[in-house]
């Protein structure tokens, strides 16, 4: 197995979808399958905007792409796509964070790799370049973020790199704070942008297709909402249309409910950045599979 850095261009001739599947051509199918069960890093070179090394993700499988004769399809393994918490530069004071793209004077080559779609990555530059964009203390960061009675502890305790990818309470803390700050700290339902007297945020990170259930940690597939809207959605009492129109099971949730909760205009409130809107398929999938589906006996919280 090998680790590998895997250039995205949002846009490209290649259909990626870089939380489910990498398209890329035969020229680097060699160097793909040597990475199954392997981990990678995405990459958006310069041309393409200022990401960076910008999420990692695990490969479970190299298959030929339907109807394309060479080209082919990284599978990424379920569960396991992690946008960074922070993008990376792929230049650190000057120098490269890949060992590979290093002359001997330790500056940048340029040509060959450099303009590599796939590229083979040095363990030790793999986990550096993890810890610059999901940094190992990142739970206690976000524990001390808004209470500052907190303090940092002298030598945290830092797990082997593929153990806190994996931890599902540090995947937890990644996924919320970069949904709640692609949304700008505001319920992409109600419009609010509420905070408590300490400063915290009031608004939650709910994934729209759960990760037990095929879905990813992906900012696509998240919601910044309000608890109660946090709770209304992953019941099945409301969704979102294709339009980003919010749904309504109307013969559940009364209409001075609706008035209270909902924006004006009924349409959901996006992140700015486009990239970070959610993405059609897992909204089809929560249409289909939870909206009108209520699934707890619990009262709600407006009874």
């Amino acid at each position: 197995m090998t680790k590998l850095v895997l250039l995205h261009k949002a846009g490209s001739i290649y259909e990626d979808e870089p939380e489910t599947v990498y398209d890329f051509p035969r020229a680097y199918l060699t160097a793909v399958r040597e990475a199954i069960g392997d981990w990678i890093i995405y990459y958006e070179p310069v041309k393409a905007g200022p990401r960076g090394y910008f999420a990692t993700a695990q490969i479970a499988d190299v298959v030929p792409k339907p109807d394309m004769p060479g080209r082919f399809l990284a599978l990424m393994a379920p569960g396991t796509f992690l946008p960074f918490d922070r993008e990376v530069p792929r230049l650190s004071e000057g120098r490269p964070l890949e060992s590979r793209l290093t002359g001997p004077d330790g500056l940048p080559v340029s040509g060959g790799l450099t303009q590599s779609a796939v590229r083979r990555l040095d363990e030790a530059d793999f986990a550096r370049i993890i810890s610059l964009g999901l940094p190992p203390d990142l739970e206690a960061q976000e524990a001390r973020r808004y209470d500052p009675s907190l303090q940092e502890s002298p030598a945290p305790f830092e797990r082997p790199v593929i153990e806190r990818l994996m931890r599902r309470p540090y995947r937890e803390v990644a996924f919320r704070r970069k949904v709640r700050a692609a949304y700008d700290y505001r319920c992409a339902m109600s419009g609010l942008q509420l905070r408590n007297g300490g400063g915290r945020p009031e608004v939650q990170a709910a994934h729209i297709r759960p990760v037990e259930r095929q879905g990813s940690d992906a900012v696509r597939n998240g919601l910044a909402l309000s608890g109660t809207l946090h709770w209304m959605f992953d019941r099945g009492l409301l969704s979102v249309a294709e339009d980003h129109m919010i749904l309504v099971s109307h013969n559940k949730v009364p209409g001075d409910v609706v008035r209270r909760l909902i924006v004006p205009g009924g349409k959901l409130c996006l992140p700015r950045d486009p990239i970070n809107h959610p993405h059609p398929a897992y909204l089809k999938w929560h249409r289909e599979m939870v909206f009108g589906q209520v699934t707890s006996a619990e009262p709600a919280p407006w009874e």
